[in-house]
């Protein structure tokens, strides 16, 4: 089990508070995520440099961000990742409740990085993902203000806590559509994993995910073209690590990005 406080060591916390008018607390202020933005990054949603790890070199999700693919190497290790994917046809929809994954960010499904740490899940990938971060007064865990580099729309974001849905968390394989491909047939702890995995999870604009709905990458791509192929390895990631088979049209596609 990971504790918070181990958790949260390699966030250098600086030595004053910024004052902050949310219901009557004063935020405490972090650095975030490892890697730091870029000097172009700032808020209002300008375009910014990316920052975030390859998902080639971040197998367990832990890591933040997502960043592009470029190099032929990388590339033919995307494919072949893929062209490893099992397909079948999508099912039906009956059936299918949010609640069959557990409730949302719960903290204690098991097996899956920095579940039991005292933090739900969402805060956990605001740790993960986001810089400059403000916490209420007296926790080391909600998050209430932070830049975030969305690697979707390829812009930074300036988000606070009373405009919450402005970034949301999104399951890169929709669990609707791991619904359909055979987690309706799946014990409640393995749909609480793949609900709660940060492996499956990117903090990205709420337009963006929005837009997605519970698309597979045939239907929906993001919108900044430099990141499809690294989205379609994280959806190729998650599928084998739970053993889920994609739809025909959605592997082609996959496969299209990276080349093949």
């Amino acid at each position: 089990m990971i504790s918070p406080r181990v958790y949260r060591v390699v966030l250098p916390t600086l030595s004053a508070a910024v004052a902050l008018s949310l219901v009557g607390c004063e935020p405490q202020v972090t650095g975030g995520a490892s890697g730091g933005t870029s000097s172009a990054a700032s808020g209002g949603g300008q375009p910014a440099e990316g920052v975030g790890a390859s998902p080639l070199s971040n197998r367990d999700g832990t890591k933040p961000g997502l960043a592009p693919l470029t190099s032929g190497d990388d590339r033919a290790a995307a494919r072949k990742l893929i062209e490893g994917v099992a397909t079948k046809g999508r099912g039906p929809r009956t059936g299918y409740e949010r609640d069959e994954f557990g409730y949302a960010w719960m903290d204690t499904a098991d097996g899956v990085p920095l579940a039991r740490n005292g933090c739900d899940t969402r805060n956990d990938l605001l740790h993960r993902d986001g810089q400059g971060l403000r916490y209420r007064g007296g926790s080391d865990c909600v998050v209430v203000a932070m830049k975030l580099y969305d690697p979707y729309t390829g812009r930074t974001l300036d988000w606070r806590k009373e405009r919450a849905a402005e970034v949301q968390i999104d399951h890169v394989v929709p669990l609707s559509y791991s619904w359909q491909m055979g987690a309706s047939r799946w014990p409640e702890s393995k749909r609480r994993q793949l609900a709660n995995d940060v492996l499956n999870l990117l903090p990205v604009e709420g337009r963006a995910n929005s837009s997605k709905g519970d698309s597979g990458p045939a239907s929906w791509l993001p919108p900044n073209k430099r990141v499809r192929c690294a989205y379609a390895v994280r959806f190729a990631q998650v599928a084998q690590k739970y053993a889920m088979p994609v739809t025909a049209p959605d592997k082609q596609m996959m496969l299209r990005q990276c080349g093949g």
